[in-house]
């Protein structure tokens, strides 16, 4: 394992490296076809992504390997942004077009905090850089990798890009703090949250769900703004929309009935994915704990 980490963090490093003296277009194009050569190399992954792919959205297993191909070049193009960030943490307005800025800016002029809730899809870090260089006071919340070297390194491209290290989605403390100085927290609700999460359909199959959003929207009267960064067809630019906060259903505030909250808003999520779906992450076992039984 200790050999395999050392192995990726060598080419990263190489990676990291010549994308970051190119020019923004050479190098998220070479970011692309660094991504798009991931695949031969991690052939079982491929299958059960593109096995994966076929079955949620129901199409064929040819037109499933399309689409997972071109997920891991869009992630090559995302890794090469991302690393490129303390280059172009000022520049973001010329390569992000904005829509719905005025649905942030309403929620976070509330006061309460701000949960933006968003999804492995199109590039998810430019959304929350975008945001910190343009006057919301964005948190990122941890994440650990088996090399601390890319722990460290994620958490250095998140500061370049003006957010700040909240720590782990676990602190809760640290979240309730945030938000209660009027703060804003980038949520990525798209992962299994295996016991911890309630059950709701993504993509039309059940799927473990985190609830902490729901849970501090409820108890801090913060807003749930769901936000999408996504790319035009092939390049370089992308498209950063922000919808308006999430409401309860029968005139509650969202999170008060948390199963309904939480089904709303993996439903807002799941129509993004069905537009985009070469720009979201079929490699990750989302629904995992939910076919291994851990629920009845």
């Amino acid at each position: 394992m200790k050999n395999k980490q050392s192995f990726i963090w060598s080419v990263l490093s190489i990676f990291r490296n010549i994308v970051t003296v190119l020019p923004h277009k050479p190098a998220v194009m070479l970011g692309g076809f660094v991504g798009s050569l991931v695949p031969f190399f991690t052939r079982k992954k491929l299958r059960e992504a593109s096995e994966r792919c076929a079955r949620i959205l129901n199409i064929s297993d040819k037109e499933a390997l399309h689409i997972v191909r071109r997920a891991y070049r869009n992630f090559g193009r995302s890794t090469a942004e991302f690393i490129r960030l303390p280059v172009m943490a000022s520049k973001l307005d010329q390569i992000v077009t904005v829509y719905g800025e005025e649905n942030l800016r309403d929620a976070y002029e509330a006061g309460k905090g701000v949960l933006v809730v968003t999804a492995h899809l199109g590039n998810w870090e430019y959304a929350g850089a975008w945001c910190a260089q343009n006057g919301y006071p964005m948190n990122g919340l941890g994440t650990d990798q088996r090399d601390e070297r890319i722990t460290a390194l994620i958490m250095e491209l998140r500061n370049a890009g003006g957010m700040k290290a909240l720590g782990k989605a676990s602190d809760l403390k640290a979240m309730i703090k945030a938000l209660q100085r009027g703060e804003i927290i980038a949520v990525p609700v798209d992962q299994d949250a295996k016991k911890a999460g309630v059950v709701s359909p993504f993509l039309g199959y059940p799927a473990s769900t985190p609830v902490g959003m729901a849970k501090l929207a409820d108890k801090l009267g913060c807003a749930v703004v769901p936000a999408f960064c996504v790319r035009w067809l092939g390049t370089e630019k992308l498209e950063l929309h922000f919808h308006p906060a999430l409401k309860g259903r029968d005139g509650k505030p969202y999170g008060k009935d948390l199963q309904g909250s939480i089904d709303d808003c993996n439903d807002l999520i799941s129509g993004w994915i069905r537009k985009y779906p070469d720009q979201w992450m079929w490699m990750y076992p989302r629904w995992e704990s939910v076919e291994r039984g851990y629920f009845d």
